[in-house]
């Protein structure tokens, strides 16, 4: 069974990020993922 080709139209990013708990890093990836969403 022949697999169907997947045709990505959004560019694909890896972002991580570092730093304390509680400084904002699920917000700012909140933010970041619905812009390019």
């Amino acid at each position: 069974m022949a697999k169907e080709h997947f045709d990505r139209t959004k560019p694909h990013l890896n972002i991580g990020t570092i730093g304390h708990i509680d400084h904002g890093k699920t917000t700012l990836t909140a933010a970041i993922t619905k812009t390019l969403a």
